[in-house]
């Protein structure tokens, strides 16, 4: 039913548009009615883009598909430009901070044909690891209200484990992406620095030393097909950001596939159940070789 296309990963979303199993307005509307009935009680979504989203859909289906996300909708979190929406970084004096231009990561996924549908929830300037805001307010976790959704990228995590998104943008200096993918049951990589580029139109332009270093933009999915397929879109140099860098996403595989498991930290007494799914991961990795 065309009601529940919002269960549907972003690619197999993609495929039912360009196979006309469904129309991109179709995909829209379903997380357009997604948004109206959860949102109220997560807090995750901060501004529908529900007129331009609709437009784009209308486009999409009257055009050949133009990428690998040909009319799937996508959510941004709110320190990333969107064009038509403030970048508002969780801060009530940039609550109508517009930008000039959409950030390398946004303009990507437009290229590949997907449609922005909304924005997404954080702490101020994203420097906490729940979300929460003087702006926004409070994203609740999506299984219990009592537990954090994560942060800084809390709102998009929120969006995606209730079904309000297919696949959303995030970035991530000391666990912004992987702390609410942890806290909410959904799935997101952070790609060393330099893979996928980073900019703004906004100021302050230039990042400290420590943003230098360490910030980078990286896909949010409830998927982890949706997180491949989004990182061969996202990736690659972009002038704007001179840390950004072309190179290969695939290469040869070392005979040998080692992986660490951390199940004890100097300080820090681990539950049991942590040191359980610890291992059951490492399981998981051996049974795949």
């Amino acid at each position: 039913m065309a009601d529940d296309l919002w269960k549907n990963s972003a690619g197999d979303l993609a495929r039912l548009i360009r196979d006309k199993d469904a129309t991109s307005r179709q995909v829209v509307e379903s997380f357009l009615g997604r948004i109206d009935a959860v949102n109220d009680k997560v807090n995750a979504i901060t501004v529908v883009l529900a007129e331009s989203a609709l437009e784009a859909a209308d486009r999409a289906g009257q055009s050949a598909a133009v990428g690998p996300l040909h009319g799937v909708p996508f959510t941004i979190k709110e320190n990333i430009d969107c064009v038509g929406s403030a970048t508002t970084n969780g801060i009530p004096a940039l609550e109508h901070a517009l930008p000039l231009r959409d950030s390398p990561v946004v303009s990507r996924m437009k290229a590949a044909g997907a449609i922005p549908l909304a924005r997404t929830n954080l702490p101020e300037l994203g420097l906490r690891i729940t979300t929460d805001n003087p702006l926004r307010g409070r994203t609740l976790n999506p299984w219990t209200a009592e537990r954090t959704a994560g942060g800084s990228s809390g709102g998009e995590g929120s969006a995606l484990a209730t079904g309000m998104s297919p696949i959303g943008l995030g970035n991530d200096i000391g666990g912004s992406l992987r702390n609410p993918a942890y806290c909410c049951g959904i799935a997101s990589l952070k790609p060393t620095t330099g893979r996928i580029p980073h900019a703004t139109s906004l100021p302050p332009s230039e990042l400290g030393l420590g943003a230098q270093i360490m910030l980078v933009e990286g896909p949010m999915a409830r998927h982890v097909k949706d997180l491949k397929l989004a990182y061969s879109i996202l990736a690659g140099r972009d002038a704007r950001d001179p840390v950004s860098v072309d190179t290969p996403l695939y290469g040869p595989i070392p005979g040998e596939k080692r992986v660490a498991l951390v199940t004890e930290i100097p300080g820090t007494e681990l539950p049991e159940s942590t040191i359980k799914s610890i291992r059951h991961a490492g399981d998981i990795l051996k049974d795949a070789g």
